[in-house]
This record gives structure tokens, C-alpha cells and sequence, in this order.
């Protein structure tokens, strides 16, 4: 398969779609919390505090349709569906590690850059 040079700054460039899904701040906690192998629905909801059943379900199924994340359903009863990265989700797992830990180490110095500014700014 011959390999196209895509420039994601070109407003016409198809890699752009992808840019957008992966800069959404669910689906980065969504990679990460897949890291250590398939978890289920209800086990991603309780790790990513904060996100709705709305944006989970719904980041979920992006994920899958682009190829980052597979769904499983279990055929024991109750059903269970769980979730677990594809080799192209493995692939964008350490830049998204790299990225939440970057925000961790990183909030201080920007809440203090945000107060600095604020000070001085109009």
C-alpha cells in the first residue's frame, strides 16, 4: 500500500479527522484507562470520573469505528460488554500516556502562569 504524505495543517487534509478525535479529552483518559487490558463499560465509567453515560457510550463507539478500541460482548448471563485497544490503539497509547502525565507533572506551573497573567492582564 503506497503511503501518502498528509499535512494536518491543510484544512482539506483527511488526517485532521483523526487530529480532532484523538485532541478530545475523553478519548486520551479512554486509551489510558485501556492500557493494563480490556475493561468493562461500567469499570471505564468508574475510573474516568466525570465523563457521562452519553459521552462514554458515544466516545466508545468512535473509538471502535476508527479502529483504536474493540468492543466484546460476553455470551454468559448477565451480559457484559468490555473494551480493549486494537494494535493501532497500542500504536497511540504512550503518546496519550505521555500527554496525561505531561498534564499532571504540568498543572501547577500553569495554574501559576494563569494567575500571573490574570494580574496583569485588562
Amino acid at each position: 500500500m503506497e503511503q501518502t504524505r498528509h499535512d494536518a495543517f491543510d484544512a482539506a487534509c483527511p488526517a485532521r479527522e483523526v487530529y480532532n478525535r484523538i485532541s478530545d479529552k475523553w478519548v486520551g483518559l479512554i486509551l489510558v484507562g485501556l492500557a493494563d487490558g480490556p475493561r468493562h463499560y461500567s469499570d471505564l465509567q468508574r475510573t474516568i470520573v466525570g465523563v457521562s453515560q452519553k459521552m462514554l457510550t458515544q466516545t466508545l463507539r468512535n473509538l471502535e469505528r476508527d479502529g483504536l478500541v474493540v468492543r466484546a460482548v460476553s455470551t454468559r448471563r448477565p451480559v457484559r460488554v468490555s473494551y480493549s485497544l486494537t494494535p493501532l490503539g497500542a500504536d497511540l497509547l504512550p503518546i496519550m500516556r505521555t500527554l496525561k502525565r505531561w498534564a499532571e507533572d504540568h498543572i501547577g506551573r500553569v495554574h501559576a502562569a494563569r494567575a500571573e497573567y490574570d494580574k496583569s492582564a485588562p
